[in-house]
């Protein structure tokens, strides 16, 4: 059993990983720029922009903009890596990030910390719980969830390498680590956390620590899948898994309308229906409070999970 003080040690952000994988490339990438909308030290930039302050252009509380600053120097032959929250972009840029970033094909990698209700006791305003919708829809787009602290360094090195616009979308909350710096990172290619023959379960980002604490006290075998692509979605690695168990839950910390549920429903459910569970935020805004309170409330924790678990393999 992990003590106490391991299990705080085991504790990182994915928003820390983003900003020390980003520095670390900057070493070697000399085309690599930042832009930031007045939020640098929260979506840790702030020792990019101390190490190449001639490489991090603020433009202030102007989202906007930044996207399409961004867009003009990607079109200049640079790897543009802008950020702010979640809530603020795509939540007040859309506009931009859909003509300016992926009708152009921009190479800029947007980059959204404090997503989910984990952003806890800043309420409703800050808790961006739509993103994933707003950004899948988007053509050109990919889409990005990443589960740790670990895979958003794998996530950011692989994004810088390709030229192709990318959403990435990252918590402020220390969470658990649930891969490690051996475990395989590819874009659009899903991984299974545990094999299973009676549920699959499918999920993204830091909340996937919580699905892996359920199905050890569910006493049911439950394939995990970790599905840190939303878009392109891994259709096949998610089918062979149903193919096998015949049912499916998806797990997410986001709105169940519009998220990686959706999608997996759309792409693959659609071919190959089966007795689906969508945990998610139930058509409602957060508010303010401890992140372990939050997930209670909405329904997202391991508790809730083991729940559905023990419901869905009673469906048929």
């Amino acid at each position: 059993m992990t003590n106490n003080n391991s299990q705080k040690n085991n504790l990182r952000s994915t928003r820390d990983a983003y900003g020390e994988a980003l520095l670390s490339l900057a070493k070697t990438n000399k085309n690599i720029i930042a832009v930031s909308a007045d939020l640098a030290e929260s979506t840790r930039l702030q020792d990019f922009a101390k190490k190449y302050p001639e490489r991090l252009i603020e433009v202030g509380v102007a989202e906007q903009n930044m996207l399409g600053v961004a867009a003009g120097l990607a079109l200049s032959n640079k790897t543009v890596f802008a950020s702010s929250f979640a809530v603020f972009s795509p939540g007040r840029n859309w506009e931009q990030l859909r003509i300016s970033v992926c009708y152009s094909k921009a190479n800029v990698k947007l980059v959204s910390t404090h997503a989910g209700l984990s952003v806890g006791a800043d309420g409703a305003t800050h808790q961006a719980l739509e993103d994933l919708a707003l950004t899948r829809v988007l053509p050109n787009l990919i889409v990005i969830s990443p589960s740790d602290y670990q895979e958003t360094k794998k996530a950011v090195v692989a994004i810088a390498k390709i030229n192709n616009p990318v959403y990435l979308r990252l918590h402020r909350q220390e969470s658990e680590q649930i891969t490690t710096s051996k475990s395989p990172f590819k874009i659009g290619k899903a991984n299974i956390l545990q094999k299973g023959n009676q549920v699959t379960l499918v999920a993204c980002g830091p909340i996937l620590s919580e699905a892996i604490a359920a199905v050890k006290k569910s006493k049911i075998s439950v394939e995990i899948i970790n599905c840190h692509t939303i878009k392109p979605l891994d259709k096949n690695t998610i089918l062979k898994s149903l193919k096998k168990t015949k049912r499916l839950i998806t797990l997410e910390e986001h709105q169940v309308a519009g998220g990686l549920g959706s999608a997996i429903l759309e792409e693959v459910v659609a071919q190959f229906p089966v007795p689906v569970e969508m945990i998610g935020v139930q058509d409602s805004f957060g508010e303010s409070g401890k992140v372990v309170e939050l997930w209670k409330k909405y329904k997202i924790d391991r508790n809730y999970i083991e729940t559905i678990i023990k419901k869905i393999i009673t469906r048929k």
